[in-house]
């Protein structure tokens, strides 16, 4: 039941789109066993003129950048499957995007159960009452 939120630097492209989207629903699922039924991605963008990375834009430096923030119900993996995600999104990212900028971020939330949910049900709730 994670949920992805996603900026990609330069225009919209549907065709981007579903490339990143299916890059990180595998990668949801295989590492970090998350069912592909219940993962949510949406991909935002931003033009490179506006986004900076060490004080120059990105279209200064002719680099593209992406940020990927997934929460996922806290206690459910390990940090090391989630290590081995945040390189491999990055790496799949850099597969997709030209010259991806180093300072591109990828960021794990674990998310209390209590606290998280979908459904109007929290994972709390859904553990409890299987």
């Amino acid at each position: 039941m994670p949920i992805l939120n996603v900026l990609l630097s330069g225009p919209a492209h549907s065709q981007t789109t579903r490339e990143v989207a299916a890059l990180l629903s595998d990668l949801t699922a295989q590492l970090l066993h998350k069912k592909p039924e219940l993962t949510s991605i949406a991909v935002r963008y931003v033009e490179p003129e506006h986004w900076v990375v060490g004080g120059r834009t990105l279209a200064e430096q002719g680099c593209s950048s992406a940020y990927v923030e997934i929460k996922i119900t806290d206690e459910t993996n390990t940090r090391a499957e989630k290590a081995a995600y945040i390189r491999a999104v990055f790496e799949g990212l850099s597969a997709l995007m030209p010259n991806l900028h180093h300072e591109s971020y990828i960021h794990v939330h674990d998310v209390r159960a209590g606290a998280y949910g979908y459904g109007g049900l929290t994972q709390e709730y859904r553990a409890q009452h299987g």
